[in-house]
């Protein structure tokens, strides 16, 4: 189908195409936040300690890391149609077998289900918008996609929190079965179907399987704390990159890494979502466990975070395509972690406005810094050509900090069998939280050292800051994923 002969934006089948795209997307957005929100009773529920609920977090996230490339992969070969329809259809399934657990083994083989189809989903929305709507019409097609997903994320908290206080946490997950019966419907009825006529036929099977093991062994060896499962899942990773480097298919393409800025922009990714990924993971758990929320205000709490984003990302975006993203990249994370030292206050008879608010209100300011010109900064550093996979790759790596940092927090500050000790589950708290301040921090400094100034670095008007996010809280993802 030629460019021509696509539909606009203002069509039915534009607005059809746009309703499949966004409700598919936020259902795993959902998903991610209202997960977060429930693990102290599903850790009540299913009898289970911190580390359980590190494993129903990260079975997911391991997966949908692993294979999210692959999966867009596969949707440039064999129809982007048809593997979001089966990646949504698999999300439905395995929602389904998480609903029904009966213990936290259920559960998390659930959870990696639902990763796994959540790297077929997550990547074909975008796509499929990129592929589908007349070009004409994308750039305001991918605002629309964008400005829903953040709603979706800011209600999130709302309508999850209350959905475990009125019908228990078995209830998130039976939701997602009729809003994908209703993608899978329009979907079918209303998206064509497209292909990348100049994708190379063969997949980079074995390196999604060696990355997949080496994140596995990583993440088991750090929850249960056991050095030689982390040894074997270095070397794993040492034998992934000695893959990419001799494959003629590669899933991560080393020349990505040749240019400089993108290199750096994926360096400041991790250490900065490292920092995410444990802050949304404990942050709730803080405020149910030991300052007595209830899953309803403790959702509520983060709320300010997605607001600000959506107010200030695409200003901030913009600054960065005229300036260059050096200094917000190198000012946003000081900025959030100086929010997480204010929500160091937190404890027991926390007073929201006073303890918890100013902290989340600068946190998220400092997110609202950074976010977008480093979405800027690594589609910048490529090729047009190789947008797509560049901005997969950095999904990729975001996600992986995130696996890895909820996987060794709880056991580095003492917090693995603490789920029934608030005192010390608060004593564990501070202690992460200093970690992912040192994290933040981090990112700041290899910005201000490896990123240097630059009059011009393209940008999208209508970048998305807040698409789906395998962790916590507000919905954060670095960059658009259209492969």
């Amino acid at each position: 189908m030629s460019t021509t002969e696509l539909p606009r934006l203002r069509s039915g089948t534009g607005r059809w195409i746009l309703l499949a795209t966004i409700l598919g997307s936020s259902v795993a957005s959902l998903d991610a936040t209202v997960v977060n929100i429930a693990l102290p009773r599903i850790g009540d529920s299913l009898d289970t300690d911190v580390a359980g609920l590190q494993w129903t977090l990260n079975g997911y996230t391991l997966t949908l890391a692993s294979f999210i490339l692959l999966g867009g992969s596969l949707g440039d070969r064999l129809g982007r149609r048809k593997v979001f329809i089966w990646g949504t259809v698999g999300f439905a399934i395995a929602s389904v077998l998480c609903g029904a657990a009966t213990n936290i083994e259920m559960l998390v083989a659930a959870r990696i289900l639902q990763g796994v189809a959540g790297a077929m989903l997550t990547p074909g929305s975008l796509a499929l918008i990129s592929s589908s709507i007349d070009q004409r019409d994308q750039g305001a097609a991918i605002g629309l996609w964008s400005g829903f997903g953040g709603v979706a994320g800011a209600l999130g908290p709302f309508l999850g929190g209350w959905l475990i206080e009125v019908a228990g946490w078995r209830s998130i997950f039976f939701l997602n079965v009729p809003l994908t019966l209703v993608v899978v419907l329009v979907a079918l009825k209303h998206v064509p179907e497209s292909r990348d006529p100049n994708a190379v036929t063969r997949l980079d099977v074995p390196g999604a399987c060696v990355v997949a093991g080496a994140l596995g062994a990583l993440t088991f060896g750090l929850i249960d704390s056991m050095p030689l499962l982390v040894g074997i899942g270095v070397v794993l990773l040492a034998v992934f990159v000695v893959i990419e480097v001799r494959s003629d298919h590669p899933l991560v393409p080393p020349s990505l890494f040749g240019s400089r800025v993108f290199t750096a922009a994926n360096l400041v990714t991790f250490a900065v979502y490292a920092a995410l990924g444990g802050v949304f993971f404990l942050l709730v758990l803080e405020l149910q466990l030991v300052a007595g929320y209830s899953p309803l205000l403790s959702g509520v709490a983060t709320v300010p975070v997605t607001l600000i984003m959506l107010v200030l990302s695409a200003p901030a975006g913009r600054w960065a395509q005229r300036h260059g993203p050096h200094l917000p990249m190198s000012v946003g994370p000081l900025l959030a972690a100086t929010g997480l030292v204010l929500l160091l206050r937190i404890g027991p008879d926390t007073a929201y406005l006073t303890d918890v608010l100013p902290g989340v209100l600068v946190f998220g300011l400092g997110l609202s810094v950074l976010v977008a010109p480093l979405t800027g900064a690594v589609l910048g550093a490529v090729p047009s050509s190789e947008a797509g996979i560049a901005s997969g790759v950095n999904n990729a790596v975001a996600r992986t900090a995130q696996l890895l940092a909820v996987a060794a927090l709880p056991g580095l500050v003492g917090i693995s069998s603490a789920f029934s000790d608030p005192a010390a589950f608060d004593d564990g708290f501070v202690s992460a939280m200093w970690i992912c301040v040192g994290l933040l921090v981090a990112g700041a400094v290899l910005a201000a050292v490896l990123l240097r100034p630059a009059r011009h670095v393209p940008v999208l008007d209508n970048v998305d800051c807040l698409p789906q996010c395998a962790v916590a809280g507000p919905a954060l993802a670095p960059a658009h994923s259209e492969e």
